[in-house]
Parts: structure tokens; sequence; C-alpha cells
């Protein structure tokens, strides 16, 4: 198989995009808390989608079918949600037409149909109502409540946004579990890498752009214990005023919880299973119901739980979140000792590497020397356009072991922290070479081995099961042999 490709990142597309532009959307539907979750990346807003989303529903057709697969109907509404879903992830739509979108859909719901006749895929009410409670709780943080989430999906009541959202969610996990199954376990051999490198001819190998390893250091203003203790003090009177008094848990979220799901009275469904912080799910599991816990600590800031339901393997849970605050005096004191950590490394006293090991604040880069890891390819290099915006700049015109100016950002939770940045080596573009991109080699030939199992699982599938097409695509060069010619 020749691989006709100028660079990796329009091979990488166009493979993400027949393993799955369904994903795009499921990104979105994870069960994830907006504070306490922990991950790399923060979620499409939804007011980002807004104006593309609400122009797209005045073109719908009114329940014009396209395709029927399984037990599942795609209809010529859904190809518009799917073209506005993928604009909305910054997809380049100007080489996807409709024909291909339709081809798109059948694959979801040909996974979807086929996971249903799966006994070994269970999927829960309970696990797809814990999914919606966490949507619901992020549409509300961005636009402020329910009625304007309601009025943004056109909706009459929050149990018919449920209803829809159960079904979109439910088929999505479906799929998503289906295609998991097929290829989730699969790994490529250093011979299988080798022979796919060894199969692209030599005058159409991938193009690399130029790259960077970086490094950096944190310092983080120090919060007062005083200012810890006031934050401890305050979860204590709430909490007494509630397990003493009768006081609402919810309401006092509402008021005083200092994150996204205030807005819903503190209300979370979580499983063990969920990327949250570890101390809180521990407590949080610990919990009889009705029980609210004692203030603790996270990563995040202080907190106090309630259990309200346990359902299965499901808890319905409120929390409170104070975060204490740093002050003047702190930040002002973390700048002078990174500017004095700067001016060390600058007169080379003392090399990064070695600055990072012994001041830096970050405990998941301290004892690599600050390496960063790219979460796109598991490996230290960064395309420039995949750097943080706040470090761009400095990165570009940064020469190997050169050391940024002080930067300060924050953290989700609005904190400010200090850093420093070093460009520890660059590479420029270039056409690919096995043994110094192997990984970004691996990582596509395991995307080929995947296909072609897929399309071996859709080819066998397909033929067992009921598909119609309307007659305004039956004319479409589909991929896969949805029409059985």
């Amino acid at each position: 198989m020749q691989l006709k490709i100028e660079n990796l990142k329009s091979f990488i597309s166009s493979m993400v995009f027949c393993l799955g532009l369904l994903a795009t959307a499921w990104a979105q539907t994870t069960p994830q808390d907006s504070t306490l979750v922990i991950t790399g990346e923060e979620e499409q807003l939804l007011l980002a989608q807004q104006a593309d989303s609400v122009k797209t529903f005045q073109r719908f057709k009114a329940d014009g079918i396209a395709a029927v697969v399984g037990d599942y109907l795609i209809l010529e509404s859904d190809i518009l949600k799917m073209k506005a879903d993928a604009k909305t992830q910054g997809m380049d739509m100007s080489q996807i037409n409709d024909c291909q979108l339709v081809g798109r859909l059948m694959e979801n719901k040909l996974y979807a149909h086929h996971a249903q006749l799966d006994s070994t895929i269970v999927v829960s009410a309970d696990e797809i109502n814990a999914m919606i409670d966490q949507q619901l709780d992020r549409m509300m943080a961005q636009v402020g409540d329910i009625e304007k989430v309601l009025a943004f999906y056109r909706k009459d009541s929050e149990a018919d946004l449920r209803e829809e959202l159960f079904k979109i969610n439910k088929e999505r996990t479906l799929s998503s579990r289906m295609q998991d199954k097929i290829v989730g376990e699969m790994e490529v051999t250093p011979e299988e890498v080798r022979s796919f490198f060894n199969s692209i001819p030599e005058d159409e190998r991938p193009l690399f752009g130029d790259e960077v390893e970086i490094a950096h250091l944190v310092i983080k203003p120090e919060v007062p214990q005083s200012e810890k203790q006031k934050v401890i003090d305050r979860l204590n009177e709430m909490r007494t005023d509630i397990v003493e008094n009768g006081a609402s848990f919810s309401t006092k979220a509402v008021l005083y919880s200092q994150d996204g799901t205030s807005v819903r009275g503190g209300q979370m469904s979580i499983t063990r299973n969920d990327p949250l912080d570890k101390d809180f799910k521990q407590v949080a599991f610990s919990l009889q119901e009705g029980e609210v816990s004692k203030p603790f600590k996270t990563e995040f800031g202080y907190h106090i739980v309630q259990l309200d339901k346990i359902k299965g393997k499901v808890l319905d849970i409120r929390h409170i979140i104070l975060i204490p605050q740093v002050t003047e005096e702190t930040v002002q004191a973390a700048r002078k000792k990174i500017d004095s950590i700067r001016t060390q490394i600058v007169n080379n006293e003392i090399t990064f590497d070695e600055a990072a090991r012994l001041y830096s604040e970050e405990k998941e880069t301290k004892g690599d020397g600050g390496k960063l890891i790219n979460p796109k390819s598991g490996d230290t290099r960064f395309e420039l356009t995949d750097i943080d915006p706040l470090i761009y700049d400095q990165v570009n015109n940064l020469e190997e072991g050169e050391v940024s100016s002080v930067l300060m950002d924050q953290t989700r939770t609005g904190t400010k922290f200090f850093k420093l940045v070093t460009v520890n080596k660059k590479h420029e573009e270039h056409l690919a070479n096995y043994a110094q991109d192997y990984t970004k080699i691996k990582e596509l030939a395991l995307r080929e081995k995947q296909l072609k199992s897929i399309e071996k699982w859709q080819r066998e599938k397909i033929m067992d099961t009921y598909i119609k097409i309307s007659d305004d695509y039956k004319q479409c060069d589909f991929k896969s042999n949805w029409l059985k010619q």
C-alpha cells in the first residue's frame, strides 16, 4: 500500500477522519467536572458554538430520512448537525462532502447497532444519566442557567432535553465501545513499524515540520497558613449549619462554591473510573447516604462533600470548594525567587536542568529537569503550532539552551504562578527518518493497522445488517460497500 502524502499532519488528519469524526463530539460527552477533573485540555465552550448552531437549526429539513442502518435512522438534519460540529471543532470541511458525512454516520450507526447485540458491551442508564448531569453542569456554567440552555437547544423542559441527550449519549457510547473492542488493544511490533516505513517510497515519505523540545521551571506563590485556615473554618461553619441546623447544602453551594458546579447546587454524578482527583474520590466513596464530609484538601482547594444517593456504581453527590488566596506579598516573593533562579542560570552558576530538579514546584516535571511531554505524540517534541500561545513567541525566538524571561500564568482555578522556559533542542523540517522519528512512524503504522481492521469488520457486518439508503445518496461513491453491490 503506497501512502501518497506530503506531510505527517495531512496524513494524520485523513486517518483521524476515517477512524472517527465522532470523536470530536465524543470529547464533549465524557463525564468531567470543570475543576476536579485531571486533564490536559479544556473543553469547547458552548458559547463558541452558539452562532453557527442557531444558523444550522434554521436550515434543517423536516425529518427527511437519509438512511437506515439496523435499528437506527439517519436524518437529513443529522448531516447538517455533523457539519456544524466539525466546523466548531476547527476541521477543514472544504474537502468533505455530504456523501462522506453520510458514510461516516452510517459507520457510527453500524457500530452502535452491533454493540447492542454484543453481550460483552454494557451501557447502563445510570452511566448515561451521569454524563448528562455533567454536561448540564458545564452548559449552565457557561450560559448562566437551565432556561438559557433550554432556549439554546429549543426545548420546552429539562426533561425533554435530557431525553434527547440520553439518546445521543447512549448511541455515542455504544459506538465508541464497539470501536474500542475492534482496535482498542491493538499494537504494532518493531518489525511491523519497519515494514510500514519501508513500504513508503522515498519520494512520498512524510515531511515533518519544525519542532522543538522544551522544558519549564515553575514557581508558585505560597498560600499563607492563615488563608488556608480561613477556608477550613468557613467550610466547618457551613458543615455545622447543614448537619445540625438542617441548612441546605445546595443553597450554600450556589452561594459560595468556587467552581462550575455551583449553578446546580454543587451536584455531580461520579464513578470510580472518572478522571477526578483521587483524594476527592476517596472521600466521596467513603461516605454513607446523607452524610457530609469534614473539610479536606485536594490539589484544587478545600472541599466538603455530601453523598445524596448511591445508584449502583454511580454516586450522586454535592460538593463545595473554596480556594485559599495568595497575597500580594507572597506573589512578590515568588517573583523575586524566580528572578534569582533565572540569574543563576544565565550566569552559568547552574544548568536549567539542575535548577528545575532543585527548585521547580511542578511535581510532574521537576524530576526530569522540567521536560514537557507532548500529549499528542507521547514524546518530547512539539510542533510550534502545538505550543501554548502564552509561550509561543518566547519559544519561537529562543536559541537552544537559551532561557526565556519570567512568564506569569495561572491555574484553572485562577491562582497565579511564574515560570521560565528553555529550548533543549530544535529540529528543522525534514523528511521522515526511521531512527529519528520512530515514535511518529509507529503511530502511523498503528493507525494503518487499525484502519485495516475496521475496514474488515465493516465489510463483514454490512452484509449481515439491514441497510436502506435514500435515493439522494445512492449515487455516492462510498468507501464501504453500503449499497451491497
